[in-house]
């Protein structure tokens, strides 16, 4: 009995005391692992899956289901539609090109929640009161769609002028001015590149979108103005298409009217 006491006590104690770092090193690897996979999914289709949750949010608030709604600006591109991100890349650019030219008080840049806006001050595109383009605007419109063209974003051209009134024969009101500037330059990028038209859109603000208080002359020369505008994924993918209008392979469906009567 006393030799097998003595055996136990000289026998060393068995050192537990690390043993909780296997446990750790085992969840430390399957934590790494998981993450590895996740974001090897992730990657996999991002632009993809960006546009279905966009899809999903507004099929779930009511609206109808837009994920097929441009299929020509997501097919062809092969990369989707362009989110802030990309756009504050662009945006950076286009300033550090007119800081260059010595006309970054002509044109001045932002990325708000619309998406990148381009601001064309009135003299550098038009006369006051005209909406016929300047020689010096070529460069201004040249230089902005040469950064902007291989965008897939819907493009809204925006024209809007001061709290003065306009009534001429050509122009009865600032509405019709600031429509007929919005369209001057969509013209320009449809008739000098090959821009499909119906990537591109214009509207006419008249002087109700000012960005300055028409209270100087200097702030009135700021909100006469044209804004390009290169709509966020979200909002380009709310742009209605043809085929809500019934555009068929036979042409438009043309409702009938007094002057155009349905068969009998």
């Amino acid at each position: 009995m006393i030799l097998r006491r003595r055996r136990r006590q000289n026998r060393p104690a068995d050192n537990n005391t690390e043993r909780w770092l296997l446990t750790y090193a085992d969840m430390i690897t399957l934590l790494l692992a998981f993450f590895v996979v996740m974001y090897s999914m992730s990657r996999i289709d991002a632009k993809k899956f960006d546009q279905m949750a966009v899809a999903l949010d507004g099929i779930l608030k009511g609206s109808r289901s837009i994920v097929n709604r441009h299929p020509d600006n997501l097919d062809k591109t092969g990369h989707g539609l362009l989110k802030l991100g990309d756009l504050s890349m662009i945006q950076q650019t286009l300033k550090e090109n007119f800081d260059s030219l010595g006309r970054k008080d002509e044109v001045q840049t932002e990325v708000t929640e619309r998406g990148l806006v381009v601001h064309i001050v009135e003299s550098a595109l038009f006369k006051q009161g005209s909406a016929y383009l300047e020689p010096r605007a070529m460069e201004v419109l040249d230089l902005i769609w040469e950064r902007i063209k291989d965008t897939p974003n819907h493009i809204r051209i925006e024209g809007h002028t001061d709290n003065r009134t306009i009534n001429t024969a050509q122009f009865p009101s600032n509405w019709e001015l600031s429509s007929a500037r919005a369209t001057t330059v969509v013209r320009y990028f449809v008739d000098n590149y090959s821009v499909t038209p119906g990537k591109v859109s214009a509207l006419g603000y008249g002087e109700f979108r000012p960005v300055r208080p028409n209270n100087t002359t200097e702030n009135r020369a700021r909100n006469r103005r044209v804004d390009v505008v290169v709509l966020t994924m979200e909002l380009s993918l709310t742009e209605p298409s043809s085929q809500l209008y019934g555009l068929t392979d036979q042409g438009p469906f043309i409702p009938p009217s007094a002057e155009n009567p349905s068969p009998q």
